[in-house]
């Protein structure tokens, strides 16, 4: 059957079109991504105000995208909804400890939110979820991890202070043997400079007058009586 027969190409179809659905599924699948920094934990004083992060990203564009912030992933602390690009969320429902502090008309689409008097009972995992129905319903979360601690504890940099220390000063050992070494080699070389010197010099003096037969002078044979 050749290559090109009606028959062929019938049979090449269905292959083709299979291939060009999975590469856009795969497109649709990594079209939007959520995050929460580079970080998924947050720490926070009792009784503070703690910002939790998220941003979003998409290569196609959004219309009315949804976003929805669930607290230990089932209840619903904020939720959120954005028309296109050009205009901010509008509220759908919240927390009234909880408020928006992003902004979605930027260059990035902050969804962050800050949960205000912490408790204790606050601590716990945040997701961010993420629904952009102009991506065929594509959705994406990320979660964020928060601690409430009755005092921040200060972190003991005695050992970091002594490692760099004692790196530091094998580093300003290392330069000064260099230093030294690069004396050492130049006085040895000078040295060497001067006996060569001192040798080439000798070699070329008459010293005749000392008694001696010199390089230069010629011994003359004793007078015949």
């Amino acid at each position: 059957m050749a290559p090109g027969s009606p028959a062929a190409r019938r049979r090449a179809a269905p292959r083709l079109l299979a291939a060009l659905l999975g590469l856009h599924v795969f497109a649709i699948a990594f079209a939007l991504e959520v995050s929460v920094g580079k970080t998924n934990t947050v720490m926070a004083l009792n009784n503070s105000n703690v910002l939790l992060p998220c941003t979003f990203t998409t290569c196609i564009g959004f219309q009315d995208l949804v976003f929805t912030w669930y607290f230990n992933s089932t209840e619903l602390i904020y939720q959120g909804k954005i028309k296109n690009k050009a205009t901010e969320p509008t509220l759908v429902t919240r927390n009234p400890r909880v408020d928006f502090v992003g902004s979605t008309t930027k260059k990035d689409y902050n969804i962050s939110i800050v949960l205000n008097n912490v408790e204790f009972s606050d601590a716990g995992k945040y997701t961010c979820h993420v629904k952009n129905p102009l991506e065929r319903g594509a959705q994406h979360n990320a979660t964020i991890f928060l601690t409430v601690v009755h005092k921040m504890v200060e972190t003991d940099n005695t050992v970091t202070l002594i490692i760099v220390g004692v790196v530091g000063g094998l580093i300003g050992l290392l330069i000064l043997f260099m230093l030294i070494k690069r004396v050492v080699l130049f006085i040895i070389k000078k040295t060497q400079d001067g006996k060569k010197e001192c040798l080439v010099s000798s070699s070329g003096n008459d010293n005749t007058e000392n008694g001696l037969a010199g390089s230069k002078a010629e011994q003359k044979a004793p007078p015949k009586a």
